[in-house]
């Protein structure tokens, strides 16, 4: 299999990918903000369609500063003390990704951009890998400084801002971080399955964790192992890479849920 350059490629990007899938994972699981990143990975249509009509070459710009506006607005929406935030998250997601769509299928035109749904790891080259590593050297340089402080403000808000910590500036931080990672992964994910392989090895890892420490390393481990399975196993079965990542971590997420009925019983 890796005789070949693209799956070369492919495992290369898997490698930095999954981990930072893994880590950010774990603070999306949680603080329960599985509904912000699925909102967020559909309105990637939108920042195309926008970079389309500007005339943008490389969609993955216009996709990132969507993305990260479109992030900031939905964590200012997830902040109101409303009961229906999740309904407003649901509308905005839902209007972004029906705006795109109409844009993108003018002409009958869509086509050109379909591959953005399911993704495609195998077309990866060496210089958008090496994007990935910086963007992967940035994800760990904050999680470094800001992990805890993100962890504090999950469990008390007012007492984290007590102790010093500008909550709303590292949230910010945060789901811009997010919104990076999302759009510049979609092309090689897919817009449909993006919010999968961010939610599924937290939420496997939360079933049996014990403690911080195990959930961010068992997050990790089930992130690369279904990324590395699924890229196996999607070569010699000739079916598409980040659905079969995404089963692997599912199947991952059951087992482990049942390992913690069990255990609870």
């Amino acid at each position: 299999m890796l005789e070949y350059e693209f799956m070369r490629n492919a495992l290369f990007a898997i490698l930095i990918m999954t981990p930072l899938f893994g880590l950010i994972g774990t603070v999306i699981v949680n603080n329960k903000m599985a509904f912000f990143s699925d909102a967020l990975g559909h309105s990637a249509l939108t920042g195309i369609a926008i970079g389309a009509l500007l005339g943008i070459v490389n969609p993955t710009i216009s996709m990132i500063i969507f993305g990260i506006v479109f992030a900031l607005l939905l964590n200012r929406i997830k902040d109101l003390k409303i009961t229906s935030r999740d309904t407003i998250i649901s509308v905005f997601s839902s209007t972004a990704l029906a705006l795109g769509l109409i844009i993108l299928s003018k002409n009958g035109n869509f086509s050109k951009f379909s591959n953005y749904l399911i993704g495609d790891i195998l077309s990866i080259v060496p210089a958008e890998i090496f994007a990935l590593l910086i963007i992967a050297v940035i994800v760990l340089a904050f999680w470094v400084l800001f992990s805890n402080k993100l962890y504090a403000i999950s469990l008390n808000a007012s007492l984290a801002k007590s102790k010093g910590i500008n909550a709303k500036l590292i949230e910010n931080l945060f789901v811009v971080l997010i919104a990076i990672i999302v759009m510049i992964s979609i092309r090689w994910v897919g817009i449909l399955i993006i919010n999968s392989m961010l939610i599924l090895p937290a939420a496997a890892s939360r079933n049996i964790a014990r403690n911080l420490r195990e959930y961010h390393v068992f997050s990790v481990i089930f992130a690369m192992f279904s990324g590395i399975l699924g890229l196996v196993i999607s070569y010699f079965g000739e079916v598409a890479t980040g659905p079969m990542i995404v089963i692997i971590a599912s199947l991952i997420f059951f087992v482990t849920y049942f390992i913690r009925s069990r255990i609870g019983d």
